[in-house]
């Protein structure tokens, strides 16, 4: 069987998971890459990674590298989807996988082109309690409506990532997609009915979140999402 070197570009908590749970399968992480190189080059000191870059884009060059997990902020997602689709490699990216569909549309464009996958760390497809929730609902009837409430507090700081809008912050981008997703999982369409109400927090960004859903089987979602 083929095995595939890993290359993470950031190295912050859920970097820490994805090289944990390689090495729990044997295997490490290839090499790590990083704004800050002296982060990257203790990241690899506590994984046993063989090789740090001493520039981002020096990855996207690395011939021996198959699949790039991208990990940083969200709003630099594109630049380095682009990058790294161009150059051939697969790639894993977190949530949320960019800040827009027309920022996804060009992704998707990119690996068709390129002939390599594209897939976002949405952990929820991958959850054996969700599978199990589906089939149960499948046997009670025809799915109605779905409601689902999200709060997470977060430090109530408008300069931290959550709430900073130059860093993408706001309930949508960080809790929502969970809740979209989970959402969209369970309903037969796509919906094409949308309103919402929103909660400014005073850095500009999304702190409450309402949003009422529907698609063309007239089934019903509700969202709510809140950060405070």
């Amino acid at each position: 069987m083929k095995t595939f070197n890993w290359a993470t570009l950031g190295c912050g908590v859920i970097a820490n998971q994805l090289a944990q749970a390689l090495q729990a399968q044997g295997r490490n992480l290839y090499s790590v890459a990083n704004r800050t190189h002296e982060k990257a080059i203790e990241f690899a000191k506590k994984y046993n990674i063989e090789k740090v870059y001493d520039s981002i884009d020096e990855v996207f060059e690395d011939e021996k590298v198959d699949i790039i997990y991208i990990s940083t902020p969200h709003n630099t997602h594109i630049q380095y989807l682009r990058k790294a689709l161009k150059a051939k490699k697969h790639v894993l990216c977190e949530k949320s996988i960019t800040l827009n569909d027309k920022e996804l549309e060009e992704a998707i464009q990119l690996a068709k082109e390129n002939d390599v996958i594209l897939a976002e760390a949405m952990t929820i497809y991958h959850m054996p309690i969700y599978r199990e929730l589906k089939n149960k609902a499948c046997q009670l009837g025809d799915l109605k409506m779905i409601q689902t409430n999200f709060g997470s507090y977060k430090e109530y700081n408008m300069n931290n990532r959550f709430f900073n809008p130059n860093l993408a912050g706001g309930a949508l981008l960080d809790i929502g997609v969970y809740s979209l997703s989970l959402m969209r999982y369970f309903m037969s369409s796509c919906p094409d009915q949308i309103l919402s109400q929103v909660k400014m927090a005073p850095s500009g960004v999304d702190e409450q979140v309402g949003i009422l859903l529907t698609n063309p089987d007239g089934q019903m979602a509700t969202i709510t999402l809140t950060l405070h």
